[in-house]
């Protein structure tokens, strides 16, 4: 049966970040996971999880002036060095936090960069990231994302990953599946899981077109479920989700979709 996270830069948005892990816990959450801890001391980060029994199972490098629009700065090549300087700064927190992976997000195509320079940037990024990240245990994950939420970024399809990552050639580099951000791109998604399972460090979910809560749009989560267990994903799944429901108390009025599917916290 599939361990889910809650995506704690998603859900319980009523409360201050510090006080989501507490509410995680009490819907009966086990592990978390976040887009970035760097607003806070890591000490703080992981007295929450002690405190509330939960695993941090996945947070994000630094991206870059994520509150003026950038998505990521690995595939820009005026960026290296803040790059490695971020991977460097990642694993100071995963050194006090423990968590188990880490994506890096490419980011938006640059203006005026040609795609070549671009992509070769990024290959040059995510070796230096999967090598620093191998020597501390930590797995380096890379994700596209649907150029309809986040217009030109640059990693946007299955194969595009899969063939920048053979070009990485690192044995500590995954993909991080994102079922909302692949319907949207390509759908194939049971497939894509069953062919791509070896490859694969994480997955995380939301239903479209909203972005809500399984159950809430088309894909077919049940059967999802069913088919993660038949093909032996042994990882969590992040809900990376908006609740439907927008006013305090929105998330856990929308965990009902747990039971509906066949599925426990």
């Amino acid at each position: 049966m599939p361990r889910f996270a809650a995506n704690l830069t998603m859900l319980y948005n009523e409360l201050p970040f510090l006080d989501r892990f507490g509410a995680a816990a009490k819907s009966g959450f086990k592990a978390v996971e976040f887009l970035f801890p760097y607003d806070f001391a890591a000490e703080e980060i992981a007295q929450r999880l002690q405190d509330h029994g939960l695993q941090l199972v996945l947070h994000n490098l630094p991206a870059g002036n994520w509150a003026a629009g950038e998505r990521g700065i690995a595939c820009h090549p005026d960026r290296v060095g803040e790059f490695r300087e971020g991977v460097h700064r990642a694993l100071e927190y995963a050194k006090v936090l423990n968590p188990p992976r880490l994506n890096a997000l490419a980011g938006i195509a640059p203006v005026g960069v040609r795609e070549a320079d671009a992509r070769n940037t990024l290959v040059s990024n995510l070796k230096f990231a999967a090598d620093q990240l191998g020597e501390n245990g930590i797995q380096l994950l890379m994700e596209p994302i649907n150029i309809f939420d986040i217009p030109g970024f640059f990693v946007n399809r299955t194969a595009q990953a899969l063939a920048i990552m053979d070009e990485v050639a690192s044995s500590n580099l995954y993909l991080q599946h994102d079922i909302y951000h692949a319907q949207r791109m390509e759908g194939e998604l049971a497939a894509t899981l069953r062919q791509q399972l070896a490859r694969i460090g994480h997955i995380q979910l939301a239903d479209n077109p909203s972005r809500n809560e399984p159950g809430t749009g088309e894909i077919h989560y049940r059967f999802l479920f069913d088919h993660l267990d038949a093909i032996g994903y042994a990882g969590h799944i992040g809900c990376e989700y908006k609740p439907r429901d927008t006013g305090p108390g929105g998330t856990d009025a929308g965990l009902g979709w747990v039971r509906a599917h066949g599925q426990q916290l």
